[in-house]
């Protein structure tokens, strides 16, 4: 077994309501052990063995039923998680935001191409596997990227996003265990 990291797309937006206590029963009863969420995002860290694409496929399954609605579901090794937050990509100001975005497969040479493309005075995109590298110069909200982009190039519900500061306190909780 080891520790992973699952990121659960799009919860608790709008109606897409998601109690982090039943998320930690739902993996429970997958016999997951050492389960936690962090933050009401839908962050859930937890032990297990087996691939990335199965751990995904009986997680998203086990969601939808318990939830009613399609929960595309990112994991990520804890080793993984920390060669993320390792990466430097590009220089972060005091003003800018920097999130990663998550994605299911990893891009192609020409999605990454597309991905990277997608980057402007106020975006910065920069692909590293399955993950991309975000910065904004200012808020997230003034970003001038939409989700469409987004699924123009990877397609519908493929990545999800989150903020690299909480990213690094999300990663200090997997030191302890």
């Amino acid at each position: 077994m080891s520790t992973r990291v699952a990121f659960l797309r799009a919860v608790n937006l709008g109606s897409r309501t998601v109690k982090m206590s039943r998320v930690v029963d739902v993996f429970e009863s997958l016999g997951y052990n050492d389960v936690s969420t962090y933050v009401n995002s839908g962050n859930v860290i937890f032990d297990a063995s087996g691939s990335r694409a199965d751990l995904e496929r009986t997680i998203e399954g086990l969601l939808e039923d318990e939830f009613g609605f399609e929960i595309t579901t990112f994991v990520r090794t804890a080793a993984e998680l920390q060669r993320v937050i390792a990466a430097k990509p590009f220089a972060v100001a005091e003003r800018d935001t920097y999130f990663v975005t998550f994605l299911k497969n990893p891009p192609n040479a020409a999605q990454a191409r597309a991905l990277k493309a997608l980057s402007n005075d106020f975006d910065t995109l920069v692909v590293r596997g399955r993950d991309v590298h975000w910065r904004m110069h200012g808020t997230s909200t003034d970003s001038r990227l939409k989700k469409k982009d987004w699924e123009i190039v990877v397609g519908k519900n493929q990545s999800t996003s989150r903020n690299m500061n909480m990213l690094r306190k999300l990663a200090s909780r997997l030191v302890s265990r």
